[in-house]
């Protein structure tokens, strides 16, 4: 699995939608024959960093119900990320090879 940003995602996408037919990328069973994965999109809290704490606890304006619901949010933070899952070994090192530049 490959894990990415938005804006990774959309630079990843906008280099395979030059490279590949809009087929391969627009229906989902295509995508995983031809290129090996398939894109999901995931939504979720990850532990804040000590930097980050440090930043929320000086910035800390936002109202919350609960101290038990502040605490959550305060060493917690949303996260959005596009998940590419692989199906074939080979395919995935072609793509990290050929896709991938921070790696």
């Amino acid at each position: 699995m490959v894990t990415l940003t938005d804006k990774e995602w959309a630079d990843i996408y906008n280099r395979l939608a030059r490279d590949w037919p809009s087929s391969h990328l627009l229906i989902r069973e295509v995508m995983r024959r031809e290129l090996g994965f398939t894109v999901r999109r995931h939504s979720g809290y990850t532990p804040r960093t000590a930097q980050e704490l440090d930043d929320y606890d000086r910035s800390d304006n936002i109202w919350h119900d609960t101290e038990q619901d502040r605490k959550f949010h305060r060493e917690n933070t949303h996260k959005d990320v596009v998940c590419l899952d692989f199906y074939d070994d080979a395919k995935e090192t072609w793509f990290r090879l050929r896709y991938l530049d921070r790696e």
